[in-house]
């Protein structure tokens, strides 16, 4: 058995928020063609391996995406197309009977592998939040993303027993190096805690405030951590993560609990106790607080419902 004992907060959110893999399609174009897609109820993952195309989302310049780029959507309608000019069809009309692979127009100029994340609880915006609507990471930044999407396209073509399981834990391996590249930009980023992670300064406070989340942590101790003074640490935090420490720290608390809450008849005082709250009803004013309601009405409502359940309720 192998045990990495290391603080891994991008490892910690995808398990809270129950994140799930799912290879879904592939998708083929050739000659003039343009597809609307809606808005993803989920993380919608998507990698070019053949050909090239114009993505175009509403309020961003169309965008050319090549073989080896990796587009990420969550919560924004896109269009693909061989010419902006070109008037879209829907992509319900293109996905029609469930078929997996599909093609519209004439050859297969363009192919692209297609699949999602799906978030099954109701702090599913824990990460789509963090994200912009749209991420396009390309050839150069995707590092052994090349080798997975061959992998991908073996796994896909094969007969062999296991090639679906084994496409969704390939596309899950994907999308975590997605998150990576993203991450490893140097350029200004989406606030979130994705963009904290990202920060050097940041990161070893985001990294203690997951290793232990019940510890009574102070501006000081997290500052020293951070090798800031209190007042710049707290700025710097607040401008990249969009809250203050001590903030992120009660919410990331109560998305723990929440997690607890909805997936098991687990006490409420072992909860509380479990984060650091030496009482249930400051357990339940920071819950309130930050979920809106008390700990007990949530987990009526929400207990074992899905993500598409929670959103549609």
């Amino acid at each position: 058995m192998i045990v990495q004992n290391i603080q891994d907060p991008l490892s910690d959110v995808l398990s809270a928020i129950d994140a799930r893999a799912l290879f879904s399609v592939r998708f083929a174009a050739g000659g003039s063609w343009s597809v609307a897609f809606p808005p993803p109820g989920y993380l919608k993952f998507n990698a070019v391996r053949e050909g090239g195309a114009w993505l175009i989302s509403e309020g961003e310049a169309p965008m050319r995406i090549e073989a080896g780029d990796c587009l990420v959507v969550s919560g924004k309608a896109f269009t693909l197309c061989s010419d902006p000019d070109v008037k879209p069809i829907a992509a319900a009309e293109v996905f029609a009977g469930g078929n997996l692979d599909v093609s519209v127009g004439d050859g297969r100029d363009f192919v692209l592998l297609g699949g999602s994340v799906n978030l099954d609880t109701v702090d599913g915006s824990l990460l789509t939040d963090a994200l912009p609507p749209v991420v396009v990471i390309d050839r150069e930044e995707a590092g052994p993303i090349g080798w997975l999407l061959e992998q991908l396209d073996l796994e896909w073509n094969s007969t062999a027993p296991g090639a679906r399981i084994a496409c969704n834990d390939l596309l899950r391996l994907v999308s975590i190096h997605v998150l990576r590249a993203y991450m490893a930009r140097q350029t200004s980023q989406h606030p979130g805690w994705l963009a904290g992670l990202a920060d050097v300064r940041l990161a070893p406070a985001l990294r203690a405030i997951h290793a232990d989340p019940s510890r009574r942590w102070t501006v000081e101790a997290l500052a020293g951590l951070a090798g800031q003074s209190r007042s710049g640490f707290a700025e710097r935090f607040r401008a990249t993560v969009g809250a203050s420490p001590i903030d992120y720290l009660a919410s990331w608390r109560m998305r723990l609990a929440a997690a607890r809450l909805r997936r098991g008849n687990e006490p409420l005082p072992r909860i509380a106790q479990s984060l650091g709250y030496a009482s249930d009803s400051a357990f339940a004013a920071s819950f309130r607080r930050v979920l809106g309601q008390s700990p007990a009405r949530y987990r009526g409502l929400y207990r074992d419902k899905t993500w598409s359940e929670v959103v549609n309720s």
